[in-house]
């Protein structure tokens, strides 16, 4: 088979290596990919936005499947232009991806599913917003309805915070007119979070195994939000009580609310949990392969990815019902930042030490904002590199994953030295390395 990544991140790089390790898998393509999918698959020059180009590409390669990486292309419609023009592709519908571009669209779903969240209110104008601000006397979280790249959920400790994030979201319009039109002010939840990605095809839910992100910048989740700053898997927090509360009281009457609503969910369903003491709660739900979860998720994985990928487009996903192989070792993922992010950086830094930490046994370093500049790699984005390993326990793990992160060097880099240390209470003691500080001025 012929497949195409369609991408350019951590994620897509993740993708294009796994499905490339298929027997079945001929040749993989990405588009418009990074220095590392050119060397797992073979790059294509186009945006994953240009519906129409993409359409001709797999048309006159005879491209056999689709895959589609980032929640933008999928929020506007990806799959839907390709299942018109009758070519199979992975991804939920533009109108089943609202779960995860409408933060309203999301939580009213959950409100008449039953599905437990935190209590909230939305709102449309910014006056109303405050108002209600100034009359709470907990902690809030300010969400704008639309994508904004994982940056646009605001963690208030003081209504000052709360009612700052309403001037950036609706007044100055950060994250776009689109996104901010709309916000959600919720109860901001104690707990620990955790990420559960699952297959969903038709009937059929397939949960892969518990990991947990690291969304602030700096170590202690000091910080703001970004896209996701290293990750873990599988994370003990998620025990098998947990997980089975989570598939009935989350998993299933989201995707039987979607079916209802005649916008059947398929592709990936992925739920941002906070186990609280009263229980899970939902934060979000994204409608793609979490970046970088997905990184020690695949790492791990020994069942055929190209396999599980058709069955779900195919609505065959329930042959690998309790079926799936995984690596029992756990695996964490260590992502390189930009100095600057998640606000302003720099490109085109070159890259060194890639080559030293590919020697390193069970160590893969997934790119994601890369560029090949003729023999040399250079920096092409906020977060530069994942940097993922297993080990035969995760304390195992970590010292392997930040052993190659020392070997990799870039103007201003920086990233965060407490991946997994939430299952490790006796590793609480900071990953050594000059590299981890955070740049002056952030």
């Amino acid at each position: 088979m012929k497949v195409l990544v369609i991408g350019k991140g951590g994620r897509e790089h993740a993708l294009v290596w796994k499905l490339a390790q298929s027997p079945r898998a001929e040749k993989i393509y990405c588009a418009p990919g990074n220095a590392g999918t050119a060397e797992d698959g073979v790059n294509v020059p186009i945006d994953p936005l240009e519906f129409d180009r993409l359409v001709s590409f797999v048309r006159k390669e005879k491209i056999d499947l689709a895959v589609v990486g980032p929640e933008e292309p999928l929020a506007r419609g990806i799959v839907d232009h390709f299942q018109k023009a009758g070519l199979r592709i992975f991804g939920p519908t533009r109108e089943a991806s609202r779960l995860e571009s409408s933060k309203v669209f999301a939580k009213e779903l959950m409100r008449h599913a039953d599905v437990p969240t935190s209590e909230f209110r939305i709102f449309d104008h910014p006056e109303f917003a405050r108002r209600y601000i100034e009359t709470r006397d907990y902690p809030l979280v300010v969400k704008a309805d639309g994508l904004a790249s994982g940056k646009g959920v605001m963690v208030c400790s003081t209504n000052e915070e709360a009612l700052a994030a309403i001037e950036r979201i609706m007044v100055r319009e950060e994250f776009g007119r689109a996104a901010g039109r709309h916000v959600v002010v919720e109860k901001r939840l104690e707990g620990e979070e955790l990420s559960i990605l699952a297959l969903v095809s038709g009937r059929t839910i397939v949960p892969l195994q518990p990991t947990q992100d690291h969304k602030a910048a700096f170590d202690n989740d000091q910080g703001p939000n970004t896209g996701g700053m290293g990750a873990y898997c599988p994370a003990p927090l998620g025990t098998p009580e947990l997980l089975d509360t989570i598939d009935r009281e989350v998993l299933v009457p989201t995707v039987h609310a979607m079916k209802r609503r005649r916008q059947p969910f398929r592709g990936v369903l992925y739920a941002g949990i906070m186990a609280t003491n009263q229980g899970p709660r939902v934060l979000e739900f994204n409608c793609r392969f979490g970046d970088p979860e997905i990184q020690p998720l695949l790492l791990r994985l020994r069942t055929d990815l190209l396999d599980l990928i058709e069955a779900v487009v195919d609505e065959r996903l329930d042959a690998f019902e309790g079926k799936l192989d995984w690596d029992p070792r756990p695996a964490v993922c260590v992502v390189m930042a930009s100095g600057g992010y998640p606000g302003k950086y720099d490109k085109g830094f070159p890259i060194q030490g890639l080559a030293e930490a590919a020697k390193l046994r069970d160590v893969k370093v997934f790119h994601a904002g890369t560029r090949r500049d003729g023999d040399r790699v250079q920096t092409d984005g906020g977060r530069v590199l994942g940097v993922t390993a297993l080990g035969d326990t995760l304390a195992d793990a970590k010292r392997l994953a930040y052993e190659a992160v020392a070997c990799i060097r870039f103007r201003d880099a920086f990233y965060r030295r407490d991946i997994a240390d939430k299952a490790l209470p006796s590793l609480a003691a900071p990953a050594p390395s000059a590299a981890a500080e955070p740049p002056q001025g952030l």
